[in-house]
């Protein structure tokens, strides 16, 4: 699992978590249970932590990255991730806050200190600039992003379906592995009882 220590900090996953091959988590990065980090993710907790809440999928090509402490800046500007989150391929986030139940659309950028309330939707491609507040229950888009309107009812139910939708799409990954994991081993039992040629 590509997994990397960076000084004293290690990763740290809960139970039924998949990260890709391809994918790279360095340092201080929790992962709740039920995550999946896909490919060519890179979630680099090196100057700063990374949390990620439970059933939360990172998509293809996605960065998380965080901001140092300072004197200024005493915490610096972790990258906190709620539960029941979707976030889109080629996203950025970037020492934000996002709260339960929210997606962030595929190559939105997210900067520093953005705070996203639960059940927000942020459109693709948009650019969510340094310290601004996305208020629960709301579709923002742009670049900058601006509140479009508020969320349908079908809308705030597609973002834990989202969510849970990528939770089984992940079991039949770790399945599959496992599965493979198995007959690699008959393989290698069949080949060591076989008689040796040449």
């Amino acid at each position: 699992m590509p997994l990397t220590s960076y000084l004293s900090t290690h990763p740290v996953l809960a139970e039924r978590v998949f990260v890709h091959d391809s994918a790279q988590v360095i340092g201080d990065v929790t992962i709740g249970r039920d995550c999946s980090i896909w490919c060519n993710t890179v979630l680099r907790g090196d100057v700063n932590r990374i949390v990620i809440g439970d059933c939360t999928n990172i998509q293809d090509f996605a960065m998380g990255h965080v901001s140092h402490k300072h004197p200024r800046k005493p915490e610096g500007s972790p990258l906190i991730i709620g539960s029941h989150v979707t976030i889109g391929h080629s996203a950025i986030l970037h020492g934000c806050r996002i709260g339960d139940e929210c997606l962030i659309g595929m190559g939105a950028i997210v900067m520093d200190d953005v705070v996203i309330e639960d059940r927000v939707m942020v459109g693709a491609g948009s650019l969510v600039p340094p310290g601004k507040v996305l208020k629960s229950g709301h579709l923002y888009v742009g670049r900058p992003a601006v509140g479009a309107r508020e969320l349908n009812a079908d809308e705030l139910a597609y973002l834990k379906y989202s969510a849970e939708h990528y939770v089984r799409v992940k079991d039949n990954y770790l399945a599959g592995q496992s599965g493979m994991a198995g007959s690699m081993e008959s393989k290698d039992s069949t080949r060591s009882t076989s008689p040796r040629q040449g």
